[in-house]
């Protein structure tokens, strides 16, 4: 696959960790930058990042900034990418097995070096299943994300 990666000053020495890390699971990486330590704005390297993705360039990416906040709020207002702030190794295969998630999320102040490569590691093996259920729910996802004013909740059954 070929893997954007894009971080934001905080997240630089963490991204420059995993690149070798992606490249060794036999990855293409696309570095959009930051290519140092200088204080940048995050938005402007979420989009890049996932702009790379909704190219077509990339089938998925991974964003790092100082807590993974900014950049997941930055990288979801983007219609096609579905993002999230991972620290456990469950939540990163699952996002993509269930919810089709295409772009990983990193903290470089919150997530160790040694954790993010797992992290990398379950995100990058995981496929999306396509189950019923996880198709229904996608395509509620993707009728709010195109609609959000028309978007009708399906309740729940009450608990008798």
């Amino acid at each position: 696959m070929r893997i954007a990666v894009a971080s934001d000053h905080a997240g630089f020495r963490l991204k420059e960790e995993l690149v070798p890390v992606i490249r060794a699971l036999g990855h293409e990486v696309i570095d959009v930058g930051t290519h140092g330590t200088e204080s940048v704005d995050y938005p402007d390297y979420a989009v890049a990042g996932c702009q790379v993705v909704l190219r077509g360039d990339a089938e998925r990416a991974i964003l790092l900034c100082g807590s993974g906040v900014g950049m997941s709020v930055v990288a979801n207002k983007l219609p096609g990418i579905r993002a999230a702030n991972i620290e456990d190794v469950y939540s990163a295969h699952q996002g993509v097995e269930h919810d089709d998630m295409n772009v990983l999320v990193l903290g470089g102040r919150t997530v160790g070096a040694a954790v993010a490569a797992d992290l990398v590691r379950a995100f990058l093996s995981a496929s999306y299943t396509g189950e019923p259920r996880h198709e229904r729910r996608l395509q509620k996802l993707l009728e709010v994300e195109a609609h959000p004013e028309r978007f009708v909740p399906t309740p729940s059954p009450t608990a008798a």
